[in-house]
């Protein structure tokens, strides 16, 4: 039975008219129209459909849209633009960490997560945050290179912040 679902997508309020056990990514894709997330394997085993709920990265397409009610939902889109990537899309991009690119918006989030709970991940911590997330090219050593360089500018801008509001 279809509900009105009030949703904080992409910082935007939205409302959405479907049962409270839709998948989130069918409500991303199919209602927002919103392609970041990927329909990958629909059992939450390759981390493609990934999107940020808070700080945390989680597998839309197995979270009913009724359990994220009232917290924030970020896709790919709503952490940079083409002219103003985010500082991990800009890593990514520099370090041509996509061959086909259906396995990147998962990676992408997951390494967004990871550096908001810790700004300087040694290689342990980044190895495991992307544990999950398969990519079928074999883009693998980009994909890392990517996120040691996304994390390192990371810690240089809170380093910054710190510095700026010390002063």
């Amino acid at each position: 039975m279809a509900a009105l679902i009030a949703l904080n997508v992409n910082g935007l309020a939205v409302q959405v008219s479907v049962a409270p056990s839709t998948p989130l990514l069918l409500v991303l894709r199919n209602d927002l129209g919103l392609n970041g997330p990927k329909y990958g394997c629909g059992l939450a085993e390759c981390g493609a459909c990934a999107v940020l709920v808070g700080d945390t990265a989680v597998r839309s397409c197995t979270v009913p849209v009724g359990a994220i009610t009232g917290r924030p939902v970020t896709t790919l889109e709503g952490l940079g633009t083409p002219q103003h990537p985010h500082p991990v899309q800009a890593a990514f991009i520099a370090n041509n960490a996509a061959q086909c690119g259906y396995c990147i918006n998962g990676m992408i989030v997951a390494a967004v997560a990871l550096l908001r709970s810790n700004s300087s991940p040694d290689e342990t911590a980044i190895r495991t945050a992307l544990r999950h997330h398969l990519c079928r090219c074999g883009t693998h050593l980009e994909i890392l290179a990517a996120v040691r360089e996304a994390a390192l500018a990371t810690s240089k801008v809170a380093v910054a912040n710190v510095e700026e509001a010390a002063s």
